[in-house]
């Protein structure tokens, strides 16, 4: 794998570590599951950011089959946090708004 590549992954797993560490302390903080579920996803997204690389060199995974798990972690990740924001947040809804 060029040196780049591995950089620019790494970069973005650790970003997506920070998010998601700083959502779960909101949701230490306040208690809001959505904040937990953005951090569960985040996490996910996280470690897909890396995945796909490591199954395709290390494991030796063929880049399709490493690319599919890769792409599969990464929409559960998008799917907590869709839940987070559509789901999840039962505290947020205002009394008086139902339709």
């Amino acid at each position: 794998m060029h040196i780049e590549l591995v950089i620019a992954k790494t970069v973005t797993a650790a970003l997506g570590v920070a998010i998601a560490y700083q959502a779960y302390r909101g949701y230490q903080r306040t208690g809001s599951d959505p904040l937990q579920y953005v951090a569960v996803g985040f996490v996910f997204i996280s470690v897909g950011a890396v995945l796909e690389g490591v199954l395709f060199d290390v494991v030796g995974l063929s880049i399709f089959d490493a690319g599919t798990i890769q792409t599969s972690v990464v929409a559960a990740g998008m799917l907590c946090i869709l839940y987070a924001l559509y789901g999840g947040n039962k505290e947020l809804d205002r009394p008086g708004t139902e339709e």
